[in-house]
């Protein structure tokens, strides 16, 4: 369990001066790669936790060891509970480890901490995009739900949008913003934001609002959005696993057809979305219809050959 890891790792960090990633990884029983991930983690979550290298060096907390919680700063015990939130619903011992940390702060940061929690999710579902780092507007959204603040974004081609954050969620390498306008919630990709202000102006979600509820929602509603044209493929052995992977919530495997080869359905929003989704599979797969995905397929087929015979 992540969670419960990186709070091993803060513990070792605040009980030394500095501590090496094959230092961390042997005390930890984890790979070095492991223990460089969860070091990098705190660190980009706002945590001061720096390499100093060369020799001699390793990974320290800003200021020196510490022994107890209280030597963080507001903002920084923020980050780090936000970035532990994916610890709801985990193992008991997680959870337990969680509440301890919480205990440990001081009375006036205990609030915010708890607010960063109860806004932060990690959905472990995916819809093919690979794993990206956390954008730099993240830190933002989550210091302004901790203090149950409104913001104002601008996104894509909109500006100045006004909305109530109510929580943050990670889901195939991306992290998304749940917010309502004044409409109900909507769900904004983080790395699209092109700018956010905390506005001074108190906005909090309503007392009964459940962010893993309103998170489902808004995952139906976006799926539905995807999948509402389908397609039968047939799969060769090799590229089933692959195939499967990349569609991910949008390819539901039917049968097997023989020789390894599987009947798939894959879904997108559109004919012409699919093709283009579809197309660079054309080595592993044979598309059996509809007839408006044949011909988005054979259209996308002629602009190619247009372009590059």
């Amino acid at each position: 369990m992540r969670a419960d890891r990186l709070i091993r790792v803060l513990f070792v960090l605040q009980s030394r001066e500095s501590v090496t990633a094959a230092q961390l990884a042997a005390e930890l029983e984890t790979s070095v790669a492991t223990a460089r991930r969860d070091l990098e983690a705190l660190s980009m979550s706002g945590v001061p936790v720096y390499p100093q290298p060369g020799r001699g060096g390793g990974w320290r907390l800003l200021g020196g060891a510490r022994t107890n919680l209280t030597g963080l700063t507001e903002p920084e015990s923020t980050a780090l509970f936000a970035l532990l939130g994916g610890a709801r619903g985990a193992a008991t011992e997680a959870a337990s480890a969680v509440q301890k940390l919480l205990a440990a702060l001081p009375a006036p940061f205990r609030h915010s901490a708890e607010r960063a929690i109860g806004s932060t999710l990690a959905d472990g579902a995916a819809w093919g995009d690979a794993p990206r780092s956390a954008p730099r507007e993240l830190h933002t959204l989550q210091q302004a739900i901790s203090h149950g603040r409104a913001i104002q974004l601008s996104y894509r081609t909109h500006s100045g949008i006004a909305v109530t954050p109510l929580g943050v969620a990670a889901r195939g390498g991306h992290w998304y913003l749940l917010a309502d306008p004044g409409d109900g919630p909507r769900m904004y990709r983080v790395d699209r934001i092109r700018g956010v202000s905390i506005l001074d102006k108190e906005a909090s979600p309503p007392s009964d609002f459940d962010l893993s509820s309103a998170w489902a929602d808004a995952v139906a509603e976006v799926e539905s959005l995807r999948g509402s044209t389908a397609a039968e493929v047939i799969v060769e052995k090799y590229a089933v696993s692959a195939f499967v992977s990349r569609f991910g919530r949008q390819a539901s495997i039917q049968d097997a057809v023989g020789d390894g080869r599987m009947r798939i359905e894959a879904r997108a929003q559109s004919a012409e979305a699919l093709a283009e989704q579809l197309a660079g599979w054309s080595a592993a797969i044979d598309v059996v219809g509809p007839p408006e995905v044949h011909s988005a397929l054979a259209e996308l087929g002629r602009k190619l050959v247009e372009r590059y015979e």
